[in-house]
């Protein structure tokens, strides 16, 4: 099965897991940029990129080409900010047309439990179904057993 991986990363967490399932998986991965790039340190990090989940903005993204119609299963990474996913992938959501596609959803957090950012994409993606999902704490920053495990575990499923 074609698989596309979608992602959107900040501090490298969600790069880091995107890279790991698209080696496993033997997919395509698609780096979401946004036009303004968000602050990656101190308190604007924060402000900024928790209002701006918070607000359900949907920020310009670079210029990318990938054609949707060719992958049968496309797999969303995000990171949880503010409890939500991250403004560039719902912007590339609210773009493409992912109807009829197998759909899975992966999430890096730095810690708490990201069930309300995968209650919000399913919302988002209007899925009503349930769909495979991976939650991974700090992957990059700190591996663990844990994360490989969970890892494994969600690329047995999408297989």
């Amino acid at each position: 099965m074609k698989t596309l991986i979608v992602y959107y990363s900040l501090e490298g967490n969600t790069k880091w897991a995107a890279e790991m399932l698209a080696e496993k998986l033997g997919a395509d991965t698609l780096r979401l940029v946004p036009v303004a790039a968000y602050p990656d340190k101190g308190f604007k990090k924060f402000l900024f990129g928790g209002k701006s989940a918070v607000m359900k903005e949907t920020p310009e993204l670079e210029p990318y080409e990938v054609d949707i119609t060719k992958y049968e299963q496309v797999v969303l990474a995000t990171p949880v900010w503010a409890g939500t996913l991250a403004p560039p992938l719902r912007t590339f959501i609210q773009k493409e047309d992912l109807s009829g596609k197998r759909l899975a959803l992966v999430a890096s957090s730095m810690g708490g439990s990201p069930g309300r950012t995968f209650d919000n994409l399913k919302a988002l993606l209007g899925v009503t179904e349930d769909v495979p999902t991976l939650s991974l704490k700090d992957p990059k920053s700190h591996p663990s057993p844990a994360n490989d495990a969970a890892l494994a575990e969600f690329c047995d499923k999408l297989t």
